[in-house]
């Protein structure tokens, strides 16, 4: 038995919680990662796990195991990467979470200087606004908006995103300009609302103006869970939008849509890089996290009201 593999399959299982998502993440077969286990509960004559037809859980044995191995392979994979950053500069697979807009607007469009420093590191970037489990799902690391509840997790604070509330021509020849937010709430006009993939509920608009704030549940008719599709609901007039200030900038410059509520600004939101303890060693990852930190410091524009 690889004694430094078997601890390799074993940690992928403690993540993952299942046999068949660590031997996906390791690329072997199923039966190999557990002759794996099982060689090593037997060389450490110790129940490492418990395991049912449905789940697998962590003995206390296992979990004091799980901590010291997850630091060897850290130090371990800190000097392999050490070694060949110095010799050929960080190579591999990183696997990445973003939103749409973020992906689209802001991630895809710079990857071109990733590369150009990076040359043998490959992105596989998922694009999604559902909250992915990075552990289970094998993620690196992820691009999230809002507050990191998650405490397991390691959150680099990017920036507070601004935003604006918009709504398009046609929207505003049929329902008036709105003076002010509690006349989202009434008969008169809609807004287009946004709903938690985790929660499932509603956000509301939380605005704030010299040192007031409001929270307003506009009236809806339609609810959406993904940034490009809550952009063309707003777009064809469906109703009043907030969104990230470089979401809707380029629209607002072709007309596409106007500002209303003036002098009223939504709440910013936090946006943080997030990733496991453990892949925090990897040179790819800290060299994908420098490059996000700097692109993101490079947009001023991102958190700023003024136009």
């Amino acid at each position: 038995m690889d004694r430094f593999t078997a601890m390799e399959a074993f940690v992928r299982v403690v993540e993952s919680g299942t046999f068949t998502k660590a031997a996906d993440a390791l690329g072997r077969p199923k039966t190999a990662v557990t002759r794996l286990i099982q060689q090593l509960e037997a060389q450490l004559k110790v129940k490492l796990l418990h395991r049912t037809t449905r789940r697998v859980t962590v003995t206390p044995e296992g979990m004091t195991y799980y901590q010291q191995a997850l630091r060897l392979l850290g130090e371990v994979r800190e000097l392999e990467s050490t070694l060949s950053q110095t010799r050929r500069g960080p190579r591999g697979r990183l696997r990445v979470e973003s939103s749409g807009t973020i992906s689209r607007l802001l991630i895809v469009p710079a990857l071109p200087t990733f590369y150009a420093r990076y040359p043998q590191m490959h992105i596989e970037l998922g694009v999604s606004d559902r909250v992915v489990d990075l552990l289970s799902d094998n993620v690196d690391c992820a691009i999230r908006g809002g507050h990191v509840k998650d405490e397991s997790l390691v959150a680099r604070h990017l920036g507070d995103l601004c935003y604006l509330v918009c709504a398009s021509p046609k929207y505003l020849e049929r329902h008036g300009m709105p003076h002010h937010p509690t006349e989202l709430a009434g008969a008169a006009h809609a807004v287009v609302s946004y709903f938690s993939s985790l929660s499932g509920k509603e956000l509301p608009i939380v605005f704030t103006r010299d040192g007031e704030r409001l929270e307003v549940q506009g009236r809806s008719l339609l609810t959406l869970n993904e940034t490009n599709a809550y952009l063309a609901a707003g777009l064809a007039g469906l109703g009043v939008m907030f969104a990230p200030r470089f979401v809707v900038e380029p629209y607002l410059t072709s007309g596409e849509l106007v500002q209303v509520l003036d002098g009223w600004h939504p709440e910013s939101r936090p946006i943080f890089l997030v990733y496991p303890p453990a892949r925090q060693q990897g040179a790819g990852l800290k060299v994908f996290i420098e490059w996000v930190m700097e692109l993101f410091s490079s947009r001023p524009e991102l958190w700023r009201h003024d136009r």
